[in-house]
């Protein structure tokens, strides 16, 4: 994914923004952060159009799956540390973490579409936080992660905290943030960070494949599934079987459901049309 997408690669009805591109094929959309000058580092352009891109993505039912990655050399090298440099007051830090960092993780969290990350070099700080938020991440032999943030004097922003101690617990979430070194692919792995990892030359057919795949599952059952399993995170089990239970009221009622179980039934493949 090191390749930027060619304007003829992208759909002609697609929406257009300064810092993504936003490649459709089929059910699938790549969206692609177009700062390679800059290692895709987080800005307000790049933030605001990617907060957009998952809105558009959330709003339209043709689209069942999604792919994150960045241009060029580098997947996200988290904040643009530029911002920094006139000295902001603490104030304004702060409203710039939550006014934008926040709404954009919390974007990417809530798409009922699946989510692959397409990490391609290095996803830093921020960045690191963006490939996390999503559902699955396909890490390329040469990429890397990093929990850059004590390197700087600062302590982990953009949900990094919340989502990595909960994937490889306290004591190893500590020890990355606190060492900040560069954590490889077959390590990020091993730690269950990322699902896969790929040879680099084929991460953008390896993460097309995997999101055809996806939107070819029932899109609204997984999208439920979702709610189910970052529900289950911060809730005990009495109401996470009640919710459960909600979400599976929801489910009994699709299209896909009388499909998948009519297949099962007869014997064949099922044919999910994602309603």
């Amino acid at each position: 994914m090191s390749d930027t997408p060619t304007p003829d690669a992208l759909s002609a009805d697609a929406p257009t923004y300064e810092t993504v591109l936003f490649e459709r094929d089929g059910a699938v959309v790549t969206l692609t952060m177009n700062r390679p000058e800059r290692r895709n580092a987080l800005h307000p352009s790049l933030d605001r159009d990617l907060r957009d891109a998952f809105d558009h993505v959330s709003e339209d039912d043709s689209i069942r799956a999604v792919v994150l990655t960045g241009a060029g050399n580098g997947f996200c090298a988290g904040a643009d540390l530029s911002v920094l440099k006139d000295s902001p007051t603490p104030e304004d830090l702060y409203d710039h973490l939550t006014t934008r960092y926040l709404p954009l993780i919390e974007g990417i969290q809530s798409c009922p579409k699946p989510i692959i990350a397409g990490v391609n070099g290095m996803a830093a700080g921020a960045g690191m936080a963006l490939a996390l938020a999503c559902d699955l991440i396909v890490m390329a032999d040469d990429a890397a992660m990093i929990m850059a943030f004590s390197q700087i004097g600062f302590v982990p922003d953009s949900g990094a905290s919340y989502f990595l101690v909960r994937q490889v617990g306290y004591n190893r979430a500590f020890e990355l943030a606190a060492e900040a070194q560069p954590i490889g692919a077959e390590q990020c792995h091993d730690l269950g960070i990322a699902n896969k990892v790929v040879p680099s030359s084929t991460l953008l057919e390896a993460t097309a494949d995997w999101a055809q795949h996806l939107a070819e599952r029932p899109t609204t059952a997984l999208a439920l599934t979702k709610e189910a399993l970052q529900f289950a995170q911060d809730h005990d089990l009495k109401e996470t079987i009640e919710f459960e239970s909600e979400l599976q009221m929801n489910a009994i009622q699709t299209r896909d459901h009388r499909e998948g179980l009519s297949a099962f039934l007869e014997k064949r493949e099922p044919e999910f049309r994602g309603d």
